[in-house]
């Protein structure tokens, strides 16, 4: 009875007062807010922004960060950002009373310009920092995103070329000959001009891997059957590791990791669809190969279980080696992917370590291969975080020039050429090995950047300041906590 009493009294303070109108007493408002107009400007201005991190492959972690912060900074605090692989939404809470007001960009352009990157890093920084007001800073933003690379496209052609030359004495060791890197060179300038061209005609990105794999894998048959070239596998493998070199493999694993599972998923769709076409294309090169000239001019003097291990005498010469070949496949990528002198030092810094690391661990201590990597790359992305920070460089363009010595193209091609020459089962097993080096690979740096954040910010009160991993935008936009 005593319940029944006490749950018609709930009932009847629930009750609204006739002498109110309806839905007045459960109103909620919100924040005092600029103008309309101002309003659609910030937010234009903070998915622009988006835009150019997303398109340099930044995590939606990063592009969320960077709009909040963007947007708080001129007045909007209450904002819900949603990235998705393909587009940002952002949507501006004023309460019960007044319906929010939603932006959204769609992200088309995927262009890699790291000098663009670099400057609205530092226009985000002149944003939170109040330095400049909204109008200001969409020119800035608008003269950023307009501006024409920093230099001519040839130069991107040469750096691509002289990374596969990198990476052929990176894989061959103190047994490459001179011929390796002049062949590797030269193909991926001819790969590079090629789907130059395709782009411009709008072919989509499948067939333009399908085809860049075709044509590194054909220049270096042609090589071997002219008897200029002893190994075409290294030449290969390096002309794939270029091709995959330019896939997000970093932001797929900072994605996933950090709960963005629709993004990580368009991002891992993307980079197997892109390893798909690049496969067909080294199968297609191939078994054409096989079928013009015969197995004994393509297939029979190569040992798939064999190729790519050099006899390397010396481990101690082994390792300078790849140090500096590690070093020069970062800095010729982050040149290829325009990115300013400061990064470029970095970078190489970075390629080097990750060589460096993973020939000891692998050639002197007998760590797994995959390991091997997750550990290089850890180091890589804690060294990075703290001094990029420091010298206000993206630190996801040493994360990703970082990752570029390490990727398993010669993996790739070994398992390639065991199912299509072959004809083995163990093929399926070496492309899983590549697989499960990708992924080791991401979730390196991204493990590493994230512990990274208590050396920028002190030892004290760390579950206040870590906020998850950052290669891109601020590390704490707001007081707001980032789910």
């Amino acid at each position: 009875m005593g319940i029944s009493h006490r749950a018609r009294g709930v009932l009847r303070r629930r009750e609204p007062d006739v002498t109110e109108p309806p839905g007045s007493r459960s109103a909620v408002y919100g924040p005092a807010l600029p103008e309309e107009s101002t309003v659609h400007l910030v937010l234009d201005l903070g998915l622009r922004i988006g835009e150019v991190q997303m398109a340099s492959g930044a995590g939606a972690s990063d592009v969320t960060a960077t709009i909040i912060g963007v947007v708080n900074a001129y007045g909007l605090p209450h904002c819900e950002v949603d990235v998705i692989y393909t587009s940002i939404t952002v949507s501006c809470y004023r309460g019960t009373d007044l319906p929010p007001i939603t932006s959204l960009r769609v992200v088309r352009n995927r262009s890699i310009d790291y000098t663009r990157l670099a400057d609205a890093e530092d226009l985000v920084r002149r944003i939170t920092a109040g330095e400049l007001s909204a109008s200001d800073a969409y020119a800035e933003l608008d003269k950023i995103t307009t501006a024409a690379h920093p230099f001519p496209r040839w130069v991107a052609t040469v750096a691509w070329a002289g990374m596969a030359a990198s990476l052929s004495v990176l894989l061959a060791g103190s047994s490459a000959s001179w011929e390796l890197p002049l062949v590797a060179a030269a193909a991926t300038a001819l790969v590079d001009r090629i789907g130059r061209v395709l782009n411009q005609r709008s072919l989509p990105f499948f067939f333009q891997q399908a085809v860049g794999g075709a044509v590194a894998t054909s220049v270096a048959l042609a090589a071997y059957a002219v008897g200029f070239l002893a190994d075409p596998a290294l030449a290969v493998a390096a002309g794939i590791i270029v091709l995959l070199s330019g896939m997000t493999v970093v932001g797929s694993m900072q994605d996933a990791i950090t709960g963005y599972n629709v993004t990580a998923a368009g991002r891992i769709t993307e980079l197997a669809l892109m390893s798909a076409g690049l496969i067909a294309g080294v199968v297609f090169a191939l078994y054409v190969g096989l079928r013009l000239a015969g197995v004994d001019d393509f297939g029979g003097g190569l040992d798939a279980q064999d190729i790519g291990r050099a006899a390397v005498g010396t481990p101690v010469i082994y390792v300078p080696l790849q140090l500096l070949a590690g070093a020069s496949t970062s800095v010729c990528f982050a040149l290829a992917s325009y990115a300013p002198p400061p990064p470029l030092l970095l970078a190489g810094a970075g390629g080097a370590m990750a060589a460096a690391v993973h020939s000891v661990l692998t050639g002197i201590t007998g760590v797994h291969t995959v390991l091997a990597s997750a550990i290089a790359t850890t180091l890589v992305g804690l060294a990075g975080g703290v001094v990029a920070r420091r010298l206000r460089i993206p630190a996801l363009v040493v994360a990703v020039s970082g990752v570029a010595p390490l990727l398993p193209g010669l993996a790739t091609y070994r398992g390639l050429y065991e199912l299509s020459v072959l004809g083995s089962p163990t093929g399926l097993s070496t492309l899983f090995l590549a697989v499960a080096t990708g992924l080791a690979l991401g979730a390196g740096v991204v493990l590493g950047e994230f512990l990274a954040q208590p050396f920028r910010t002190g030892l004290g009160r760390l579950e206040r300041r870590i906020s998850g991993p950052r290669m891109s935008g601020p590390l704490r936009p707001t007081e707001r906590r980032l789910d």
